[in-house]
């Protein structure tokens, strides 16, 4: 099974074992000179350990002004190497090869980065998303930036990596001249495709010149820039043939730039392998191996991109956050402890944006991996815990890895509390994946679930634990609306969702965070017509930005009505009565009121099991907190030391 994908493949004398690659994320792992950390090493390692053949690890920036982020790798000068040159062997010794990415950022920076520099850019355009103008670098200092790359791969040999590759997508600085879209030089570095390509390609014969011919060099590209005026498919195909003459050992294709972020790290409303065909498309016109990324979460769509002819291997980055031991399990047959990414973005993307190290939402130990993974107990104990949900059997998982017995109350009849309710909106549906993938884990670890069990003070007492873990979630908040409490057309989003209530036809959903426009989603998909209430100025403003752009695509293509900076003022017969912030008031008749304002923590066992003099901890939602991913990781914190 998966012969493709598990076939090994030499590339200027690099043999890998494999075809599942590590792709370029942002970690904020490092220190904010540029040099290691315990934490960067071992995040790495954990993943040559976990079985993917080649490892890229992101953005060595090239210039103390080419920072992106503040805590990413740094080769600009030689007193980075020495930390650096831990990683190569750590990765080696589990079979994986390493390069380095090298890159600068140009425009696609901000203050906070470079604090009391300027963004430099092949043109005085601004990012769209930054705080400053760039200032264009001269021709002499472009050949100053050409040299400064190829000194960081130098230092990349140095350390010991197998090669590097040359950050050329995403808008980054390379793609600033490679773009019309961004490059109005007037020199030679301006204007027609070999103009436009000379920076890349004297990058490419500098780094050839001062690192050997056996130092692989990859190189990374947009497919597509995805706006007007930028770079197409057909161009990067121009851009691929020019940098495979020009030395280039791989070429990695991605999408996308800052303007359209939403491409280059897709959500899960995206299609699986969205951009094979574009990795298609290049290797159709170059003879070096091309690598494709795009949501590819599992190695049978690994394996199926690779023998469909679209690469010739497979990124896996946001798939090896989620499970780093995803090719050791895959080449044992174990699919059924895989647990894929299902592209939320929260982790990985949300919290990166503001400037902090990434988290995974599935997996708790990403960025723990330094501190040795959970130990087994020196004192087994007997662990109950109250709820089904994520936070619970994460709790559940961890307590039983760490030797204690556990049981599970639930008072439903299935796992997943309202992570459940979240994968029946449209384009969430692999929530259930990661729902099915806990359930197994803790029938493998010996976890009693008690389902259609209400848990009460008199039977956990009888099961004499040592532990009670609170995981029982919230209730639905119904806001103090006149009229609105005992209005038989109101109802909560789970309820719809799960088809507990049949839907009207006319639906006003109350509250427009990503609870309730999820929940318009699913309705206006069902030909319902459905209007949705936000007092503040956006419609799911408190989700991820590639998620918040596809989900509200998806909101105007089904012709929901959005109503923001808007008060719901009283709930009558003819409807809902609303008033936008310039005074108008207004009644949208419905038959059907959603209201989705959030939810109170429910934890009504907490005070009588400590009355009890029970040992207890309360997560989740019970907690105050509101995401999936609090809880999760808030069970690892709690289980791997109790």
């Amino acid at each position: 099974m998966l012969d493709h994908v598990f076939s090994p493949i030499t590339i200027n004398g690099m043999e890998i074992k494999n075809r599942m690659v590590v792709t370029p994320m942002v970690t904020d792992y490092c220190n904010e000179d540029g040099t290691a950390t315990e934490k960067w090493l071992a995040y790495h390692e954990e993943k040559a350990k976990g079985g993917f053949g080649l490892i890229i690890t992101e953005d060595y920036n090239i210039a103390p002004n080419g920072h992106g982020f503040k805590a990413t790798a740094g080769f600009w000068n030689d007193d980075q190497i020495a930390s650096h040159s831990a990683l190569p062997p750590r990765v080696h010794k589990h079979g994986a090869k390493i390069l380095a990415q090298i890159y600068h950022c140009g425009r696609q920076t901000n203050t906070g980065a470079i604090p009391g520099q300027i963004a430099r850019s092949s043109s005085r355009i601004a990012c769209p998303f930054s705080d400053m103008m760039p200032e264009p670098f001269t021709t002499e200092e472009v050949k100053e930036v050409v040299q400064q790359f190829g000194d960081a791969a130098l230092r990349a040999k140095k350390a010991g990596f197998d090669g590097v590759q040359i950050h050329a997508a995403h808008g980054y600085l390379i793609t600033q001249f490679f773009s019309p879209y961004s490059n109005k030089r007037l020199d030679e570095y301006g204007g027609n495709f070999w103009n436009r390509t000379r920076f890349c390609r004297e990058i490419i014969q500098n780094i050839r010149k001062k690192c050997g011919k056996d130092f692989v060099i990859d190189i990374r590209l947009s497919g597509s820039e995805f706006v007007e005026g930028g770079l197409t498919i057909e161009d990067t195909k121009v851009i691929a043939r020019m940098v495979e003459e020009a030395g280039v050992d791989m070429i990695h294709v991605s999408l996308g730039n800052y303007l359209t972020f939403d491409w280059n790290i897709p959500s899960g409303y995206r299609e699986h392998a969205l951009i094979a065909e574009h990795g298609r498309a290049v290797k159709e016109v170059v003879n070096v191996p091309v690598t494709v990324v795009g949501r590819i979460n599992d190695p049978w769509l690994a394996d199926t991109v690779i023998a469909s002819g679209q690469a010739d291997l497979v990124g896996m980055g946001r798939a090896s956050l989620a499970d780093p031991w995803m090719p050791n399990k895959a080449k044992e047959g174990k699919f059924e402890d895989i647990r894929r990414c299902f592209g939320c973005d929260v982790g990985c993307i949300g919290v990166l944006l503001t400037d902090q190290p990434i988290t995974c939402v599935l997996n708790p130990e990403l960025g723990h991996e330094y501190e040795g993974g959970v130990k087994e107990a020196d004192v087994k104990k007997n662990i109950v815990i109250v709820g089904a949900g994520p936070g619970g059997l994460e709790a559940a998982i961890y307590a039983a890895k760490r030797g204690h017995k556990v049981t599970v109350f639930e008072k439903e009849d299935h796992n997943g509390g309202q992570f459940l309710y979240a994968s029946i909106s449209p384009g969430k549906g692999e929530i259930t994946d990661f729902l099915v993938w806990q359930t197994t884990q803790c029938a493998k670890l010996g976890v009693e679930i008690r389902y259609n069990t209400e848990a009460t003070v008199e039977n956990i007492l009888a099961l004499e634990p040592d532990h009670v873990i609170l995981a029982t979630g919230a209730t639905n908040k119904r806001p103090p609306i006149p009229g609105l409490k005992d209005d038989p057309r109101v109802v909560d989003p789970g309820d719809v969702l799960t088809g507990k209530v049949w839907y009207g036809n006319k639906i006003v959903v109350i509250g427009g965070a990503l609870v309730g426009s999820e929940t318009a989603h699913f309705l206006a998909q069902e030909l319902r017509d459905v209007s949705v209430v936000e007092m503040r100025g956006e419609i799911s403003i408190d989700a991820v930005f590639p998620v918040k752009c596809d989900i509200n695509g998806y909101l105007d293509k089904w012709g929901v009505h959005k109503y923001v900076n808007t008060a719901v003022k009283e709930i009558t017969e003819e409807g809902v009565v609303i008033e936008d912030a310039q005074g108008n008031v207004k009644t949208l008749p419905c038959d059907q009121i959603v209201v989705a304002t959030g939810r109170d923590p429910f934890k009504p066992l907490e005070a009588p099991l400590k009355e009890a003099g029970v040992a207890c901890s309360v997560i989740g939602d019970a907690n105050g907190h509101k995401e999936a991913a609090d809880a999760i990781r808030e069970a690892f914190l709690l289980c791997r030391d109790l």
